[in-house]
């Protein structure tokens, strides 16, 4: 993919003759925002020159040509229509680029000399507003990582600032929604997990160096440098309380967080380089804690598939798709941040229960407030629209038809009766006078663009309602005028036209040209006639054209100063949206619960996890035969750590990942798939399943796994859920054994609650070794050379693997399969420690044998003895020496 254009790429593409007025203008514009790929607004198209066009021509596969620009010189060109801006503009953003849009700032009509041009915002992936451009039902972050390290050298890793970690400040705004937040943390892997779980489409790094490659990856668009504070003198703290027109940041909880405040203000400043008006809509900052999470690191959000499935095909579905029954792009939203943000507050996780409680035993209040919320629009993004300038007739439409529907939702919830859904009852602000405004100012159905004409009611406006009769009237005036002229002159098929080029004219055809009074004037030729003018009818022109363009302009200046009044409850009109998400989210698990049976768990304190009758929300919806489900102590003293036996595709990965999204659903105030639930609160979750490699990352399989482990046991405490798979596959036997023998005895010391799955049979041995360590293994029913799953989860251990039944249904050649079976069979008569020996002599062919094990001196010495013969002191002799010779 070519680079986007570089500072020197006006200058490259500078001719050496005098430049067009018009290209002059570009260059100069185009200097201002070297970096950039700049748009320029001609008339009907966005225009690009030199090296922007030779990029731009490329990555959107259009023509490339060229145009004089001055003396001999062309200078390369490529555009697009002006109405398709969005389309174009989303292809350069996906393909990295940031791109300057260059704007005509006056009337062509009006202008003297060169059309007034300037750019009216810079779009990069983290500042885009367009609906077209945007995930409905996902957040589009811009994001500051903010890191303060003293005498840090460029390009050095960090050195540590507190307890041997950098500290770091992290903003995120989604200008689409007008959030805004900020945090500070301690840690380059706490700010890869942030980063991962807001997954930015523009991370922006400030202060000093510090080694990104742990974050790149979870960001979705550009990692770039942010330009230093142009005016150093006024620090962060007073641009961020100039901005929101305080006198501190105490309100915003953030008065103690300064690499925070600086991470803040440097959004804001990148936000005002841009886009000026996205940096206004921003009117509030809020402050978050990860302590007031549970902290979900990249590979256990990738494991359990919460809100991306990993898996291909139509069954593939991620947790967020089962639960995610929202009606409104905001729902889906506040859904997918609660799903990425267990909660650790218990009051926070009853409230949420309470009201899907609510919802749950009360259909009919769900359907009649899900059937509101239906006729809902995305409130938040409008609003934003709005503010920003760039909304439309019809997104002030859907916002009105929105605000009719708050006071028939707060109707239907005067039924409810749980704390939490009165509470959203009570803060849900219909906004009667702005929506009384949209009412009488707009027509029925608004049209898409403003050019469009007829967005404003007729009554709203005298002065536009009598420029509208003017012009209509005119128009009367002109059909009667063509009545009247084929009378006069008695040529019956005399028409009055209009084109944009002469206004109106009078079309008489070839035949009749003769008949023509000396009054007319003639205009132009065509094909199948000639067009004139009357004095008369250039006078009606002038009254219907006058009237049109004026009535055209009062229509904008009434749709803005609307526009604006719209964008002055913006603070009202964003805590109705997120009142109206939440209730969204809330019914939205409420009906997940209802259609597949769920159940409200027990969350407490208490460090016991018991689960009866458990199942995969996910598993069970893709299933073809019914779900087996199962059920589950954990957390007592004497039960805390559970290895769990049994063949591949017996279940054991189910029952562990069902066990971790049980207990995240749990916490974040869902109803669970169990027949009943108790679920101690837990801090964290790590997972550890499957087998990957990371090639571009120079690791291995067994590598990935290793640091995956190594991160687990690290970060884990005795509060944290922990499920392991499969630890140690990936190296030779007694390697993996070793391994995952000694991460049980970890795990078990630390007391975390942990569901070990492995095929080391060996560590059934530690139940009787180790504290708290169980047996659990897979139920399987054998039928001769073939079993059945049952897919059960019972005590104790097992000493079989099964894995060549399971080669066997995988499909491998029945000789294969007899071969493994005849290798299984040597192993397990010789000892498993030792190889196996030679194949079975039922083999009609000749075969190789597998490496022979050398006969020690000592058996051969043994076997050579006449034990009948010896006395009793040659017996003690011989066995000093076979003694020496063991020890030799």
């Amino acid at each position: 993919m070519p680079s986007s254009p570089q500072s020197n790429s006006a200058s490259r593409a500078a001719p050496t003759g005098k430049l067009s007025p018009m290209l002059a203008q570009y260059q100069r514009i185009k200097a201002e925002h070297p970096d950039v790929l700049l748009m320029f607004r001609m008339g009907d198209f966005y225009e690009m020159f030199g090296e922007d066009a030779k990029v731009a021509s490329e990555l959107l596969e259009i023509t490339l040509t060229s145009r004089p620009a001055g003396g001999a010189e062309r200078t390369p060109l490529c555009g697009v229509p002006y109405h398709a801006l969005d389309r174009y503009l989303a292809k350069l953003i996906a393909l990295g680029l940031r791109v300057a849009v260059c704007e005509q700032i006056e009337d062509p009509k009006l202008a003297k000399g060169i059309v007034k041009r300037a750019v009216t915002r810079v779009v990069t992936p983290g500042t885009l507003l367009e609906d077209g451009m945007l995930e409905a039902r996902v957040n589009n972050y811009l994001a500051v990582a903010h890191c303060a390290v003293p005498h840090a050298k460029e390009g050095a890793a960090a050195t540590a600032t507190e307890g041997g970690e950098p500290r770091f400040g992290l903003a995120v705004a989604d200008i689409s929604t007008g959030e805004f937040g900020v945090t500070q943390l301690t840690g380059l892997s706490c700010l890869a997990e942030e980063v991962g779980r807001l997954t930015p489409a523009e991370l922006l790094l400030s202060g000093d160096a510090f080694d990104t490659e742990a974050v790149k990856p979870h960001v979705r668009g550009r990692v770039d440098r942010l330009e230093e504070d142009p005016f150093p003198a006024r620090d962060s703290a007073a641009q961020l309380c100039d901005h929101f027109g305080t006198t501190s940041l105490r309100g915003f909880g953030c008065e103690g967080l300064p690499l925070a405040i600086e991470a803040a203000a440097g959004l804001l400043r990148y936000l005002r380089a841009h886009q000026e008006a996205a940096a206004r809509h921003l009117r509030t900052l809020s402050t978050w804690s990860t302590e007031d999470h549970m902290a979900l690191d990249a590979n256990t959000r990738r494991h359990l598939e919460l809100v991306q499935a990993t898996g291909a095909g139509p069954t593939a579905r991620s947790l967020l798709q089962v639960l995610d029954r929202s009606v409104t792009a905001m729902g889906g939203r506040a859904l997918r941040r609660w799903v990425l943000l267990p909660l650790l507050n218990l009051e926070e996780i009853h409230r949420r229960q309470e009201a899907v409680e609510e919802f749950v035993s009360g259909a009919l209040l769900r359907g009649d407030v899900r059937d509101g919320l239906r006729r809902v629009s995305d409130v938040e993004r409008l609003t934003t629209r709005a503010s920003t300038g760039v909304c439309s007739p019809r997104d002030l439409g859907q916002l009105r038809a929105s605000l009719r529907v708050v006071p028939d939702v707060v109707e239907t919830l005067a039924e409810a009766r749980s704390a939490p859904l009165v509470w959203l009852r009570e803060g849900l602000d219909p906004l009667p006078e702005l929506a009384e405004t949209l009412e009488r100012a707009l027509v029925d159905e608004p049209p898409l663009n403003l050019r469009d004409g007829g967005v404003i009611r007729e009554g709203f406006s005298a002065e536009l309602d009598e420029l509208r009769d003017a012009a209509a009237g005119g128009k009367a005036g002109i059909a009667r005028l063509e009545a009247e002229e084929r009378e006069r002159t008695g040529i019956p098929n005399l028409k009055v036209g209009f084109n944009s080029v002469f206004g109106y004219y009078i079309e008489v055809s070839k035949s009749n040209v003769s008949r023509v009074p000396a009054d007319y004037h003639r205009k132009q030729t065509t094909a199948n006639g000639e067009r004139y003018l009357t004095p008369k009818l250039k006078e009606f022109e002038a009254a219907v054209l006058g009237a049109e363009e004026r009535a055209g302009q009062l229509e904008a200046t009434l749709f803005e100063a609307l526009r604006s009044e719209v964008a002055g409850y913006s603070p009202r009109l964003l805590a109705l949206a997120g009142g109206l998400a939440n209730l969204d989210a809330l019914a939205a698990l409420a009906e997940a619960a209802s259609a597949n049976g769920y159940t409200r768990p027990l969350v407490d304190e208490g460090g016991v996890m018991e689960i009866t009758g458990g199942r995969h929300p996910v598993v069970e919806q893709a299933a073809l035969e019914p779900f087996v489900p199962n059920d589950l102590l954990l957390g007592p003293d004497d039960q805390r750590l559970l290895v769990i036996t049994g063949p591949n595709m017996a279940g054991k990965s189910t029952f562990l990942r069902q066990t971790a999204l049980i207990t995240l659903m749990a916490q974040i105030g869902s109803f669970v798939p169990a027949t009943s639930a108790r679920i101690g609160r837990v801090d964290r979750i790590f997972t550890r399943v499957g087998a990957h490699d990371d090639l571009a990352g120079g690791q291995s399989t067994f590598m990935v796994e290793m640091n995956e482990a190594a991160n687990i046991l690290n970060n884990a405490t005795d509060q944290s859920l922990v499920i392991l798979d499969e630890i140690g596959r990936g190296t030779s036997t007694f390697d993996g054994l070793s391994i995952a023998w000694a991460i049980v005895e970890f795990l078990a010391q630390l007391g975390a609650k942990t569901l070990f799955a492995t095929h080391y049979h060996q560590l059934n041995d530690l139940e009787r070794q180790l504290p708290g360590v169980k047996n659990f293994r897979v139920l399987v029913k054998e039928q001769g050379h073939r079993i059945v799953w049952l897919r059960k989860i019972a005590p104790g251990g097992t000493d079989k693997s099964y894995g060549i039944q399971v080669a066997r249904l995988a499909g491998l050649p029945e000789s294969v399969v007899d071969r493994a079976r005849e290798v299984l069979a040597d192993l397990e008569a010789t000892g498993r420690a030792r190889r196996p020996g030679k194949v079975s002599e039922r083999t009609e062919q000749v075969q190789l044998t597998f490496f022979e094990a050398e006969t020690h001196p000592v058996v051969d010495a043994l076997k050579a003895l006449d034990v009948e013969t010896l006395t009793p002191l040659e017996a003690l002799t011989t066995l000093a020496a076979l003694q020496r010779l063991v020890k030799g």
